[in-house]
């Protein structure tokens, strides 16, 4: 007998709410391991790839691939079976399976085999193995997920093992699961909330099986513009699909729908917006989703509740800039990668933060209290393709230049490729936002709440300076301080950010300090 258990979208930790499902990694009538990925979901944070408690069949999923679904909201069924007979059934479902992939994927004698619980799947109760998600038990080791292929069925109902001896080619197809509570059957039908048996007939460009690409960007961008990964050939390392091959298939596309445009003499087509009754075009509405509606929520409830003021100065960084240069010349080409302005930076806003710890702290409204935190993990803004990431670097206040300019590298990388975890993107304790690389000078922060405080940083580049009493043309960067008045006031403020700019300005201030 097998008993039916809900999964649910879990808590994926530090107050996430809904996700987004990008892909199914299983079909109904998949046989599932405990632990094994089932789903890759899009939080307002980052990619995840969400695990099963539970192992067993797939009897239904829940939400098509862009649905968006809060926590708690059904993700799949799975089948759990405990007694004699289940452990039977899925004896006949291996024996079926091997018959399948000799017969192109139908049983040998055109019977749909039943379907049993996974190798090392839990009880009937459907306990888990540990504590990964929360709400549920997970653990132990993922396995390969084996799946049911009961004899599918033409488009034109004919039977498909029939229809493929007669072309000659290989049938395959969605798959659902026979009977849960019973023998094998030949009679058995699809289970509840399963998609109908269809046939697809020979391979893509000689090719089948998995394809070579790791970015879920790249996926998102060939499903956005409905570019077909298979018939692609990668250019990265082991045919690795690169979003190159995925541009240059969407360019190739659009030059081939226009050459049959012009070929058929058609009009040219442009997208024309709506209308409005008095003729005007319509506006155009964007959901706050994902992660522009994380970033819309936490800027509005920063500047909601955090009464800020912002001081900013000018600083000569020729110093700074030259001290880098003989950094980098010091380790030698082969040394590993070069100390960033950023991590030069980042150092000596941790030197600050010690001398100044009222602006590493934060607000304890329901207590009515100063929290003044004890470590430094310093956060740091990033632009990329899903939107505005802040990163952040663990225990940044015990690491020197180097090792927080290698931190920022990687934290970078797994960024701009959509593989940050949310634990990457939490738990900051002050933020230092670079946008000088996007060639202004100045901004207003707002402070990435619940933080006390974020130290802007704007371009470096030559002005006239006046330097040991003569006009000089120098590098000079502006430098702004966003903090939250109620933990400190101006004076500290102001006091933090000279600090800052003196080693800017010389940086053998920084090595009087440590």
């Amino acid at each position: 007998m097998a008993q039916v258990l809900e999964f649910k979208l879990p808590d994926l930790g530090e107050g996430l709410t809904e996700a987004e499902i990008v892909r199914w990694l299983v079909e109904v009538g998949d046989v599932v391991a405990i632990d094994q990925p089932v789903v890759e979901v899009e939080t307002a944070k980052a990619m995840v790839e969400v695990p099963c408690p539970y192992g067993g069949v797939v009897t239904a999923r829940f939400g098509e691939e862009g649905t968006e679904l809060p926590v708690g909201a059904p993700l799949l069924t799975v089948a759990v079976g405990a007694t004699e007979s289940s452990s039977s059934l899925g004896t006949a479902a291996d024996q079926a399976g091997s018959r399948a992939s000799r017969n192109g994927g139908a049983a040998a004698d055109g019977s749909a085999a039943g379907a049993g619980p996974a190798s090392g799947t839990g009880s009937a109760s459907g306990s888990g193995s540990g504590n990964v998600l929360v709400g549920y038990g997970t653990g132990a080791p993922a396995a390969r997920r084996r799946r049911i292929r009961p004899q599918p069925t033409a488009l034109n109902g004919t039977p498909a093992a029939a229809s493929a001896s007669a072309s000659g080619s290989t049938v395959c197809g969605p798959v659902v699961a026979g009977p849960l509570t019973g023998s094998a059957s030949a009679t058995a039908g699809p289970v509840a909330g399963a998609a109908p048996v269809t046939a697809l007939a020979g391979e893509v460009d000689g090719r089948e099986g998995p394809v070579a690409v790791v970015s879920p960007l790249v996926r998102r961008l060939a499903r956005q513009h409905e570019i077909d990964l298979r018939r692609l050939t990668g250019s990265g390392p082991d045919g690795l699909i690169l979003r190159a091959d995925v541009d240059a298939a969407i360019r190739l596309a659009g030059e081939a729908a226009e050459a049959e445009s012009r070929s058929a003499d058609a009009p040219a087509r442009r997208a024309v917006p709506e209308r409005t009754a008095a003729g005007e075009p319509a506006a155009e509405r964007v959901p706050l989703r994902g992660v522009r509606g994380a970033v819309a929520d936490k800027l509005s409830r920063s500047r909601t509740e955090i009464p800020d003021a912002t001081c900013w100065v000018d600083a000569d960084a020729t110093e700074l800039m030259a001290v880098r240069a003989a950094m980098n010349a010091a380790t030698g080409p082969s040394a590993g990668p070069k100390v960033s302005v950023l991590a030069l930076l980042a150092r000596i806003c941790t030197a600050a933060l010690a001398r100044y710890p009222e602006l590493n702290s934060t607000v304890d409204t329901e207590a009515r209290e100063i929290v003044r935190l004890p470590g430094v993990h310093l956060g740091f803004a990033a632009q990329t393709e899903r939107g505005l990431v802040v990163p952040v670097v663990r225990d940044a206040h015990t690491r020197n230049a180097e090792s927080i300019g290698a931190e920022i590298a990687r934290l970078t990388e797994l960024a701009r490729t959509g593989k940050l975890s949310p634990a990457q993107l939490t738990g900051g304790t002050f933020t230092l936002n670079n946008y000088g690389v996007f060639g202004v000078d100045g901004s207003t922060p707002i402070i990435n709440h619940p933080e006390a405080a974020m130290l802007g940083v704007g371009r470096i580049m030559p002005k006239p300076w006046v330097h040991q009493g003569e006009l000089a043309v120098r590098q000079v960067v502006q430098l702004s301080l966003t903090f939250d008045h109620r933990v400190c006031d101006g004076g500290t403020a102001g006091g933090f950010l000279r600090y800052v700019a003196d080693c800017v300005e010389q940086p053998a201030v920084l090595l009087r300090t440590l």
